[in-house]
């Protein structure tokens, strides 16, 4: 019997574990996969995320593992104009880029240091809820009772599959490939450095790819078509379909020489309607998916398990009444609806093939953005800062 069994070893799950292991709960974390993926996804740090880590001592480790990129400011969009968040009162106002596998080693020795448990190669197979209160979770063949469990075992969770939690929203409209590449040679269109995020978009020849240089020849491919339509996110990324996308869109000198960790994701827009079930509740992409645009979801899941760690650790170690435990989706189902909102304009405005009626709100809201008053309001959205709750 433990306190807290956390269902998945992402940042999000990790970032629970720290919480609750540092404030002296039992916790275990249960992860299906044998090893972490070492795959370049997700790794863009929002200032208000950075101040939480710096608060928690972890910023300095993740800070010596960022990629080296420009203080370009953020984007909405992938809009032309900067979002600049040097103007809000905040030590950390530009995005720190760190790899999610990085991101998680770091948040694995903490959390194990701290007095967590991590279990590998346990997937998880049944979760029971007992009606006086406690949770049971087979995982990795075990059986395993705790007090409470947190789903945070991503988009497809388990969890939510096995309790029949309903995930309303919308199907996806295209899927796009993701993966780290190695180029032996490239073109002049090719980008040096990693700066603002429209520097490293192009399009041709139907094809969109956002690279993003890793150094030693090493480059963070995201790229689709325009007409992709939301295909199969199951089909296999193929070498020869990473190569052509970079010979059309970058030029026959842009040549391919090695592909890993490969794969395809999707635009989907889905939240749970209760992030608690009885003794469970839903953090990260367990409670919420939307498109990948302007760097919200690593952190949306980071800030989710920082305001649940603080609760559960109220409750079971600080004496403050169960009730304590609903406000945690009276906090975050907003913050997750609203995230939901502005990924999905983001969408529509960055299409790859805009009809003229986009091409034209696309310039009005570029020349919006351009004065400070607009800028400053969706920089503090984006990043975080200007958000009325209190997750310290």
């Amino acid at each position: 019997m433990t306190d807290v069994i956390v269902a998945g070893a992402g940042p999000t799950g990790l970032t629970l574990a720290c919480e609750l292991a540092q404030a002296g709960v039992g916790t275990l974390v249960v992860e299906r996969l044998p090893e972490p993926l070492r795959q370049t996804k997700g790794g863009a740090l929002q200032p208000r995320t950075q101040e939480l880590f710096e608060e928690r001592g972890l910023l300095e480790p993740l800070r010596a593992r960022a990629v080296p990129t420009e203080a370009a400011g953020g984007h909405f969009a992938m809009l032309p104009v900067p979002l600049d968040c040097t103007v809000w009162d905040t030590a950390h106002p530009h995005t720190l880029a760190v790899p999610q596998w990085e991101v998680e080693e770091v948040l694995a020795e903490r959390a194990v240091a701290l007095g967590a448990t991590v279990l590998r190669d346990a997937p998880v197979t049944a979760v029971e809820q007992d009606a006086g209160g406690g949770v049971t979770v087979t995982a990795g063949g075990r059986r395993l009772a705790a007090r409470y469990l947190a789903a945070c075992d991503g988009g497809h969770s388990t969890v939510r599959k096995l309790l029949g939690v309903p995930f309303p929203g919308r199907t996806g409209t295209f899927t796009a490939v993701l993966a780290d590449v190695t180029l032996s040679s490239v073109s002049d269109l090719v980008p040096t450095g990693i700066g603002h995020i429209s520097t490293l978009t192009r399009e041709a020849g139907g094809h969109w790819v956002m690279l993003a240089p890793l150094g030693g020849g090493r480059y963070r491919f995201t790229g689709g078509t325009a007409d992709d339509g939301g295909q199969d996110k199951g089909r296999p990324v193929t070498f020869e379909e990473v190569a052509h996308a970079l010979r059309v869109v970058y030029g026959e000198q842009t040549v391919l020489a090695a592909m890993e960790s490969a794969s395809r994701f999707g635009d989907a827009t889905r939240q749970v309607e209760a992030y608690r079930v009885g003794g469970v509740f839903f953090a990260g992409d367990a409670a919420h998916i939307h498109p990948p645009f302007g760097g919200q979801g690593l952190n949306l899941g980071v800030q989710d398990a920082v305001s649940l760690g603080g609760k559960l650790a109220a409750v079971l170690r600080g004496g403050a009444p169960q009730d304590l435990l609903d406000t945690y989706h009276a906090e975050r189902h907003p913050v997750g609806a609203w995230t939901l909102h502005i990924t999905q304009a983001q969408r529509a405005l960055a299409h790859p093939d805009p009809g003229p009626d986009v091409v034209e709100l696309r310039r009005f809201l570029t020349e919006l953005l351009r004065g400070p008053e607009a800028n400053k309001q969706l920089a503090g959205l984006m990043s975080g800062l200007s958000r009325p709750y209190d997750l310290a």
